[in-house]
Order: structure tokens, then C-alpha cells, then sequence
């Protein structure tokens, strides 16, 4: 049975939402109906679709003249998703340790690391990759409604871990000290592979995003 084909309004959601996310269109930028129909080869009603979506998802604002920007990322934003990130993968670094489930993660971990290795040339794909490696990590706490917080900022920790590379992260640094953290792990030491977590990476992360404010 043939695959259903998604609809025009879909295909131009996930078009000018991807182009958000990998900072095409990036934060601030203004966008018109008219420009984005005759770049995405469509007629205006998918198009309107796909805008009113992602309005709703809060990526694209519209003013008083209906004019429509891509979202700003403000300082606010970059602090208050990085002290979300900290609280939440802390608890959960430390449950995967106490519960005696580190090698265990450690090879699950290891495993989207060697993925973020080998998109290491994209910064938006490492992104994406780097996000499904928090997302192994606080998978240990088994919690749905902490899932949907990451999910429900999936957005936002896309774009913000690209202005995070932009301003100075160092993607392959980043991969070794990974891989590090996942060495640390499999011998069982908690302190130096947190270390590496909050110190080389939240840290690190935060200090560069915030450098393009």
C-alpha cells in the first residue's frame, strides 16, 4: 500500500519550519506570505496554513499590520532554557548513577554520540543529534510529563545550541569531551563525567549563546 503523500499545508509547515530551526530564516527576520509562496512554489493557501501553524507554535509573531518575524531569542530565553536543562538533566545524571544503571547508559549515550561524530560537519544536524543525546540522558527518569517540557522546547533548544556553535562552541572539542564523559561513566565516576556534562557542555553552551546578545 503507497505511503499517503502529506498534504501542500504540511509540507510547507515542515519547509519553513526547518528553515527557522537551522537559522535560514533566522530570529528577527521578516517574512511575507507573498515571498514565501513564490519560494516555496505553492499557492498562498497552504502557505497561510503552514504560517497560522507555526504561529501557534509560537516560531513565527505577527504585529497590529500583520506583518510576521521569525521569533527573537532574547537572553532571557537562553538563561531560562539552559537552568531548565541543568535542573532536569542534574536529577537525572545523578538517578542514572544511583541507580546503578551508568554502564548501562553509558553505551546508550556512547551511541548518539558516535551520531553527533558523524554530523559533526552541520552544525543543524549536530544539534539535533546533541538534543537526542539530553533526551537519552533524561530518559532515565521514566517521567512523561518531563518528556513534554523538552519536547514542548524542542524548538527553542535547536536554535538556541546553533547560536551556542555560531558564538564559539567547538563542535569536535565538544565530541571528545563526550566521549570522555561516556569513559568516565563505564568506570562508574559520577563527579568526573558531571564534570564534563555541566562544565563542558551546559556551561559552555550557555556562555556561547549568549556571546551573540
Amino acid at each position: 500500500m503507497a505511503e499517503k503523500t502529506p498534504s501542500l499545508a504540511l509540507q510547507a509547515y515542515e519547509r519553513i519550519k526547518g528553515n527557522i530551526l537551522n537559522l535560514t530564516y533566522p530570529p528577527g527576520m521578516s517574512l511575507t506570505e507573498a515571498a514565501l509562496t513564490k519560494e516555496l512554489g505553492m499557492s498562498r493557501s497552504p502557505v497561510r496554513s503552514a504560517i497560522q501553524m507555526l504561529k501557534t507554535e509560537g516560531l513565527l509573531i505577527s504585529d497590529y499590520y500583520k506583518s510576521i518575524t521569525v521569533k527573537e531569542i532574547t537572553e532571557k530565553d537562553i538563561r531560562e532554557i539552559y537552568q531548565l536543562r541543568q535542573l532536569i538533566e542534574e536529577a537525572a545524571f545523578r538517578f542514572i548513577f544511583s541507580s546503578g544503571r551508568n554502564e548501562e547508559y553509558s553505551y546508550r549515550i556512547e551511541e548518539k554520540v558516535v551520531h553527533m561524530c558523524a554530523v559533526s560537519a552541520d552544525p543543524y544536524d549536530w544539534e539535533i543529534a546533541d538534543t537526542a543525546m539530553h533526551m537519552e540522558i533524561i530518559s532515565i527518569l521514566d517521567n512523561e510529563r518531563i518528556n513534554r517540557i523538552y519536547e514542548n522546547n524542542m524548538s527553542e533548544l535547536i536554535r538556541i545550541g546553533q547560536y551556542s556553535v555560531k558564538n564559539g562552541m567547538h563542535i569536535p572539542q565538544a565530541n571528545e569531551k563526550l566521549r570522555e564523559m561516556v569513559r568516565f561513566m563505564r568506570v562508574g565516576d559520577y563527579e568526573k563525567s558531571y564534570e564534563i556534562l555541566k562544565n563542558c557542555h551546559l556551561e559552555t553552551g550557555l556562555s556561547s549563546a549568549l556571546k551573540g546578545r
